[in-house]
């Protein structure tokens, strides 16, 4: 499981959630910063920091969110 990054980001882009991640799994993208799930470790750090509540755990997320975790894993296989 990992934290997913969701609509609330797009646009905003504060960038907090990237100081505190241990494991350095969050990239930016063109409109938002996405957190790759293959290497989160799930600790929390990005949902403690995010200013606009953009950070949610994968299996926390609304239905209709569930699009930013596809989006996720696009973006990553697509920067690999």
């Amino acid at each position: 499981m990992a934290y997913v990054i969701t609509s609330p980001c797009i646009g905003e882009k504060f960038g907090e959630c990237l100081d505190v991640c241990p494991v350095d799994c969050i990239d930016e993208g063109e409109n938002q910063y996405f957190i790759d799930p293959d290497i989160c470790i799930d600790c929390g750090a990005c949902q403690a920091v995010c200013p606009v509540d953009a950070i949610f755990h994968e299996e926390e997320m609304l239905p209709e969110d569930e699009i930013y975790l596809q989006k996720a894993r696009e973006f990553f296989g697509a920067a690999q």
